[in-house]
């Protein structure tokens, strides 16, 4: 069935002879990625979705999708069908994190996983990511979510302290990307707009078979010595199919 999913529902919705067929597992089965019995394991567990209709599988996918002891969430975009991923920067290896004259979580409604990373002061700043994941064939982009200083509630309002703020403006943020399959991209930028949460782009990547886990590594790093580093909060990563262009904001 060529219609898109949104199409499939509203004819249900005013036909009662397609409302019963609508709902046939070969009409959705269709709209599901190749690696849908990959995410619905991440997600669910493989026994559970067993005795799911795959309309029951496309909706569930579609909705946000914690895995990982939280610290990841996956969703399928309901236009394309491609896998969206939302990393928590508690699951990064973040130099000195353990620290605390250096890194704190804080709290925050500011981010899906509900803490950030914040960096108060340091020397060598080094984040890495790593991800093992089966994504459906495609372009896809992975940007780390950062935000210079630290906001807050004040009588109602947002507030972002910028006290600590310092030593972005000296050396560029490098930002580096590779995958298991051989692609590899590097890049670096000025971290920039303070007080406001910023997409940086770390780099993209391909997959033409889908059909197994690729391996991805990315990073950010900082790690010139002659000054100090601060104020920097790190909400994660975020990985999406390029096709949606600046529509993953709205995840």
């Amino acid at each position: 069935m060529n219609l898109e999913p949104q199409e499939i529902c509203k004819l249900a919705s005013v036909n009662k002879n397609f409302h019963r067929a609508s709902s046939a597992d070969f009409v959705w089965e269709s709209k599901l990625p190749h690696s849908y019995k990959f995410l619905m394991n991440k997600v669910i567990g493989g026994e559970k979705h067993g005795t799911m209709t795959k309309k029951e599988i496309y909706a569930k996918l579609c909705q946000p999708n914690f895995f990982d002891n939280g610290t990841k969430e996956v969703r399928l975009d309901r236009c394309s069908g491609k896998a969206c991923l939302f990393i928590s920067s508690k699951s990064f290896k973040i130099t000195g994190i353990d620290d605390r004259r250096y890194w704190n979580y804080i709290p925050t409604e500011e981010s899906r996983f509900k803490s950030v990373a914040y960096l108060q002061q340091m020397w060598w700043v080094e984040v890495l990511g790593e991800l093992e994941f089966e994504f459906p064939k495609g372009n896809y982009s992975i940007f780390f979510r950062l935000q210079l200083g630290k906001a807050s509630k004040r009588l109602g309002r947002r507030v972002c302290n910028l006290d600590q703020v310092h030593g972005w403006d000296i050396k560029p943020v490098r930002f580096q990307l590779s995958t298991s399959d051989g692609q590899n991209s590097l890049s670096q930028c000025y971290l920039h707009t303070p007080g406001e949460w910023a997409h940086y782009h770390v780099g993209d990547f391909i997959i033409d078979k889908p059909n197994g886990p690729t391996s991805i590594k990315f990073s950010l790093a900082q790690i010139d010595c002659t000054h100090t580093k601060g104020g920097l909060c790190i909400d994660g990563a975020v990985i999406y199919p390029k096709e949606l262009g600046e529509r993953f904001k709205q995840f």
